[in-house]
């Protein structure tokens, strides 16, 4: 990639995300969902799967009528009546998409479609000329993609381009492929296909083998523009790629992926923190752009970096993704400097002999408590201090007017 190009974020948290077991979602809380989905800024957002169930179909038409700005895509598969449903539901977005698709590798048409591939492309044919006669936003999704036979799979696309689908998406759908791969396979079919040029090609990435993310991004670096993503990488099985993380590589790496989005990365950890909420399942501490570990130091190296230049432990600024701050937490591994900048954010002023002392019964309270709060930390300042337990609220309210040491 020579210059910069606009790469399109097509969300799909309300659909592939909520069918991972205990990601369910009310009508009203996919709504509220979609509603700082759109704030993050999003392209496309995959309300749902119209034809699974009526409250399904009806949390798509609900998205559509609150979504004002982001594209809306309902999902069907290459059947007449799961096109009309997915119509139905979009009818009152500004703008509305179809996603329809079938599988096309052999081990889906044998063992799951019991379909021959002829059987397969005339459906996926007459489905994307179905989808048109709605909107001319049509995707077609080959399941299995990057299992199927490349001959085969590249006459499928040709023939769906011609039939009038504006997206491509070739899924990984069992998070089988590495990333050398995944480039080495888009760039073979975009080079093959010979109305390419006519589509916008799109990857969506299983977790499977914890590549989602790395195929994602190598991916945008063979030519896909769509990349298909979910908020903190919910989703069937192991997941899928997650948004945050290829949103905030593509930021901190311009350098490598070229590619300009409209996300606003400030909105990052508000829409992880929503998530979590509606759904009751927390997010890994050691999770990427959004776990509670992503921006804390405990060890005393790391601190002593941090309090000199933060740049020396993070690449990316926490407030770019709407996270509070960094923090400093002391454990075992923290070192005296953590331990002092603490005190001066809480007021307290201690000799280096004091501090010698507080550090001490620090790392030894830690050594239990695998990590010490602030209300520890005071409590030992004072013990060390010998200031009585009787002042100590009055002091913590007031922590400037009272220094330890000289």
């Amino acid at each position: 990639m020579t210059q910069t190009d606009k790469l399109i974020i097509f969300d799909t948290t309300l659909r592939d995300g909520e069918q991972a077991p205990g990601f369910s979602m009310r009508i009203d809380e996919k709504i509220r969902l979609a509603r700082q989905i759109e704030a993050l800024g999003v392209d496309v957002i995959e309300a749902g799967f119209p034809i699974a169930s009526e409250a399904d179909a009806e949390a798509v038409r609900r998205v559509s009528e609150v979504v004002t700005r982001a594209t809306v895509a309902a999902l069907a598969r290459c059947s007449p009546a799961d096109i009309d449903r997915a119509a139905w539901a979009i009818k009152p977005a500004r703008r509305g998409r179809i996603h329809t698709f079938i599988a096309t590798s052999d081990l889906h048409l044998a063992c799951k479609l019991r379909m021959t591939r002829e059987a397969c492309l005339a459906a996926a044919v007459s489905s994307v000329a179905h989808a048109r006669g709605y909107t001319d936003d049509v995707e077609f999704s080959a399941e299995d993609a990057t299992r199927s036979d490349r001959d085969f799979l590249c006459r499928v696309i040709e023939a769906v381009i011609e039939a009038g689908a504006t997206t491509v998406n070739l899924p990984d759908t069992v998070g089988y492929s590495t990333p050398d791969e995944i480039s080495e396979f888009f760039r073979t079919i975009i080079s093959r296909v010979p109305n390419a040029h006519r589509a916008v090609f799109s990857a969506h990435c299983h977790d499977d083998l914890g590549l989602a993310v790395a195929n994602t991004l190598a991916a945008i670096g063979a030519g896909v523009r769509q990349v298909e993503c979910t908020i903190n990488g919910i989703g069937e099985r192991a997941g899928n790629a997650a948004l945050e993380e290829i949103i905030m590589a593509t930021h901190v790496r311009r350098d490598r992926l070229p590619v300009e989005t409209g996300i606003v990365t400030q909105q990052l950890y508000a829409s992880s923190q929503l998530l979590t909420e509606i759904t009751g399942e927390r997010v890994q501490a050691n999770k990427a752009v959004v776990g509670r570990n992503a921006f804390a130091h405990e060890a005393g190296i790391h601190q002593d970096g941090m309090l000199k230049d933060r740049r020396t432990y993070e690449i990316m600024r926490p407030e770019d993704v709407g996270v509070p701050e960094t923090t400093l937490v002391l454990g075992k591994h923290s070192g005296r400097h953590a331990v002092q900048k603490r005190c001066d954010q809480f007021g307290l002023t201690l000799s280096r002999q004091d501090l010698d002392q507080v550090y001490r019964r620090m790392v030894t309270l830690a050594d239990t408590a695998k990590h010490v709060t602030d209300d520890d930390l005071r409590a030992i300042v004072f013990e060390v201090a010998g200031v009585t337990s009787a002042p100590i609220a009055r002091d913590i309210a007031h922590p400037a007017g009272y220094g330890f040491g000289v």
